[in-house]
């Protein structure tokens, strides 16, 4: 590459200089021809012959000379001049000398050596009225858009926006202007202009890259004998991307780089570093011409940005062909011709190896600066009546054929191109305009991850009315067609332009590196954009995957300010949550927000601990923390002790509590667990519990269904038990009952709510604990026959130290119920061993149990093939039953509590019951029942 650069020093001021003060010096003073006249003249002839010499012999040792090409000495009679270094040349030897360079000492001008592109033909117009009408309307579709969501400004507006740089003051900005060519007859022209321009350049680099004119393109840069103006030229062609390489090197504080057809008006750089400098475009690369990408056709497929009659291909803007001129800002996806930005912004380009570097550099840069700077890309207004601010003055030059003729190879690459920045992440004017929104986006860093994830994703595909898309590495880690062949789809899935597979392509930035920041970039930066465009509700990997990458994962998901959260899945849970997709998309964002803790009462039956710890360690909790504490009483034995304190639980954290002064068990239950949020879920278990392992998952599905669901009402729904009972329990006959034969017309297996708590296996509501709190601390009472409360024909109202008998009281005063399973055989999600404790088989209870009256089956299959069309059936149609196993509506058990106002508030009313703060559990008042 050669670099030449021309003199500050003006040759030919010297040298007439020099020849005038010795003419005129002839005129007056005749020298007399002494010996050491002609002494003088010999030497100086001497040095003059030895420079001539040392010229030629610098010249043939540069390594720009090309000795097999025929040598050209022109050069050196233009600077020949500067050669000359005394200006004592006497007597008849200043004669000879200036007759020796004669009339080659004179530089050649602009107006001898340039030569200008011909224009003689029309600016293309289009006569189709239909695509007129449909360019016109899409373009005031994405004008109107942009005005409602950034703003978009005149160019009076823009000018008078406050800038960073002051043009005649000293902050004035330096641009560096980059003009490359080929064959193009444009550059006096573009020179010619930048030279008037009302915003002095700071530098021009003349870029010639292969181009067979490279020695004229020299001449006339040579021409123009300016220092700010300079040449730089290779044989080998860097094609595009060179100029933007070079661009690195500038020391300026800003870049505008000019395609050879691009001549702009004489306020273009005013007009360019002014809106450079205002806080809102500061962060941007500004341009003349623009494109907006395809949009998204009927079909969900998208068509090829040169695709002739459509609407949906997209726009070039300005468009001479359809009267579209530009009298506002506009947003674009990536600009045409001309790039003005930061000299910082440049180094964007070169993240990402391009997709190809024979063409498509104006989208990749486009692209690049949005995906890692978040900048946009903006095509600026013009004033239609003074020509100096356009930044194309003479269009026409783009419709030359021999450098605008579109093949139909180069449109499939450049095809290809702007779909692969738009699956990975670039968000383009059509995904800004048209918010997508689905429901998973799956991602997988290899082939082993796709077929983990596979009956997730297929499950979410196959579901009516839902979306989903799998993103994968690509290249060597896992490519597109490598995730279709695992997913038994045709590798044309990874060819057509349509939304199913997203491969990141992380060798376009990893390389072979061992680091693993580079991936880390990618995958967020891709995965933002992606999230950005499609809005999925969840984002869902496996829990094994790479740190770096779930890392990347966590980070993009935290972007999406509509809401997307991040699930990590351990493989064996993935089979195992295939209700996912049955959830509503709005509940699908909660699935971390739930925090379950496990809250064991225990004392002296180390056995049934043992048993219940296995079946708790055996359960499937899809990667959750589940904290868990033992509560112990003063009296705990030995063997309990040790194996607490041995137990290792590898899904959160552990905590031992015991009691210095003996409770009872309505002391050790009620106060085993506290709600730390609203988001902090109690579920507690005495020791002779076992579960099943699907009951965590049991809880997390009802949580999601019935009370993160933004859609769903259902403030009556206060816990979520585990076990289905056998027997009516509140009626002295304790009749037996079978729910699966109660709710055949209905389904035979739908989940209902029921007004009893259960104390077997439940996990209770934060809200609902806190009023519990409250309502014991103000009723209890060592003597049951002073509670106030008498629910009529309930047994509960002779319970004595029964923790569960207040609670009752309270779900029946207002009107709260539990959520209860219903499978075959009252399999359940835990069972009662009913083994000998506080109540059963105590002295004072003179009540004889029936151990197959309690003991249900446990769940051990997943359970959701039973439920009613696979899934839970939607809150409205749960049916409800009051505290003695009747049908009754919710407003209808609200009804019954207000009707007994037994409260710890008295409600005139009997449609009014009492309501508490949500936070502190204390009661509040009275009101409507609705």
């Amino acid at each position: 590459m050669g670099f030449g650069r021309n003199s500050n020093m003006r040759s030919t001021d010297f040298l007439d200089g020099m020849l005038g003060d010795y003419v005129g010096r002839k005129a007056k003073v005749k020298a007399p021809k002494t010996s050491s006249t002609r002494l003088v003249t010999a030497l100086t002839c001497l040095q003059f012959a030895f420079a001539v010499y040392a010229t030629f012999l610098l010249y043939y040792m540069s390594p720009l000379v090309d000795l097999r090409t025929k040598p050209d000495f022109t050069w050196i009679t233009r600077n020949m001049r500067q050669l000359i270094t005394t200006p004592h040349v006497l007597g008849r030897y200043q004669d000879a000398a200036l007759s020796l360079v004669g009339a080659e000492v004179a530089l050649s001008t602009p107006s001898e050596v340039c030569e200008h592109e011909k224009i003689d033909f029309m600016q293309k117009k289009s006569n189709n009225a239909r695509m007129i009408n449909l360019k016109r309307e899409l373009y005031d579709e994405i004008l109107d858009f942009q005005s409602k969501t950034i703003g978009t400004e005149t160019l009076a507006e823009l000018m008078a926006m406050r800038s960073k740089w002051d043009m005649r003051g000293p902050n004035r900005p330096r641009v560096t202007v980059l003009l490359n060519h080929f064959k193009r007859k444009t550059l006096c022209s573009q020179l010619d202009s930048l030279l008037q321009q009302t915003l002095p350049f700071h530098h021009v680099w003349v870029l010639s890259f292969g181009s067979p004119n490279e020695q004229s393109l020299k001449r006339i840069v040579d021409s123009y004998n300016d220092s700010r103006i300079s040449f730089i030229s290779s044989s080998y062609d860097f094609k595009y991307y060179g100029r933007f390489q070079m661009a690195l090197q500038t020391e300026a504080d800003l870049v505008h780089v000019l395609d050879d057809d691009m001549i702009p008006g004489k306020k273009m750089l005013q007009i360019l570093s002014h809106v450079a400098g205002t806080e809102k475009y500061k962060n941007s690369v500004l341009g003349s011409i623009g494109r907006i990408l395809p949009f998204r056709q009927k079909d969900f497929t998208f068509p090829s940005y040169r695709k002739f009659g459509s609407k949906e291909a997209g726009l070039y803007l300005p468009d001479p062909a359809y009267d579209i001129t530009i009298d506002k800002i506009v947003q674009v996806d990536f600009l045409s011709s001309s790039w003005f930005l930061s000299a910082e912004l440049v180094k964007s380009l070169f993240i990402e190896t391009p997709f190809t570097f024979m063409t498509g550099e104006d989208l990749h840069l486009s692209y690049q600066l949005q995906k890692y700077r978040n900048a946009g890309s903006f095509v600026l207004p013009v004033d239609p009546t003074d020509k100096e601010t356009w930044g194309d003055s003479e269009h026409r030059l783009a419709y030359v054929s021999e450098t605008t003729v579109i093949f139909k190879d180069i449109v499939q690459v450049r095809d290809d191109q702007w779909w692969r920045a738009l699956t990975t992440g670039y968000v383009t004017q059509w995904a800004a305009m048209y918010t997508q929104k689905i429901d998973a986006l799956f991602y997988a860093h290899s082939v082993d991850e796709v077929k983990a994830l596979m009956p997730l994703l297929e499950k979410f595909r196959s579901t009516v009315g839902k979306k989903a898309y799998i993103v994968v590495s690509g290249d060597g880690f896992c490519s597109c067609e490598d995730a279709a062949a695992a997913l038994n789809w045709p590798k044309q899935v990874c060819k057509e332009r349509r939304f199913k597979i997203f491969d990141l392509q992380i060798g376009a930035i990893s390389g072979t590196s061992n680091s693993e920041v580079p991936v880390l970039q990618v995958v967020y930066s891709s995965m933002k954009g992606l999230i950005k465009i499609h809005n999925p509700s969840v984002v869902i990997t496996l829990a094994d995957a790479d740190s770096n990458v779930k890392k990347a994962l966590k980070m993009a998901s935290e972007t999406n300010a509509n809401g997307t959260t991040l699930v990590l899945l351990p493989r064996p849970s993935v089979s195992k949550v295939l209700w996912m997709p049955d959830l509503r998309s709005t509940a699908l964002p909660y699935w971390n927000r739930m925090r379950i803790s496990i809250n064991i009462i225990t004392q002296n039956r180390a056995e049934s601990l043992t048993r219940l710890l296995k079946s708790l360690s055996d359960a499937y909790y899809v990667g959750d923390e589940v904290p868990i504490s033992f509560n112990m009483d003063s009296k705990v034995d030995e063997a309990t002790i040790k194996l607490v304190d041995s137990f290792e639980w590898p899904h959160g954290p552990k905590t031992l509590r015991r009691r210095i002064i003996q409770g009872g068990l309505i002391r050790a239950v009620s106060e085993s667990w506290y709600p730390t949020s609203d988001d902090d879920y109690g579920l507690l278990l005495e020791d002779d519990i076992e579960v099943s392992p699907y009951y965590y998952l049991w809880i997390k599905y009802a949580l999601l269904a019935y009370h993160y669901d933004p859609q769903i009402s259902l403030p009556e729904l206060s816990s979520i038990s585990l076990y289905t009972p056998r027997l009516v329990e509140v009626v002295k006959e304790r009749p037996k009952w079978n729910p699966t034969e109660f709710f055949k017309r209905i389904h035979p297996n739908t989940p209902y709510l029921h007004q009893l708590p259960c104390s077997w296996g439940a996990v209770f509501f934060p809200k609902l604990w806190r009023e519990f709190y409250v309502y014991m601390n103000m009723r209890f009472t060592e003597d049951a026959k002073a509670n106030p409360v008498q629910i009529p024909k309930s047994r509960t109202n002779g319970w004595q130290a029964s923790w569960k008998k207040f609670l009752i009281d309270m779900m029946y005063l207002r009107g709260y119920v539990s959520l209860y399973p219903n499978f075959p055989n009252q399999s359940s999600f835990s069972t009662n061993h009913m083994e000998p404790g506080a109540h059963i088989s105590a002295k004072d209870n003179v009540v004889r149990h029936d151990k197959t009256d309690f003991e249900v089956p446990l769940l051990m299959e997943d359970f959701r093939p039973l439920l009613p069309n696979a899934k839970l059936p939607p809150a409205s149609k749960l049916p409800s039953l009051n505290l003695f196993n009747q049908p009754v509506s919710l407003k209808g058990l609200k009804m019954a509590g207000a009707k007994l106002g037994q409260d710890v508030l008295r409600c005139d009313n009997a449609t009014e019951i009492v309501t508490a703060h949500h936070l502190t559990g204390l009661p509040l008042q009275c009101s409507k029942i609705v």
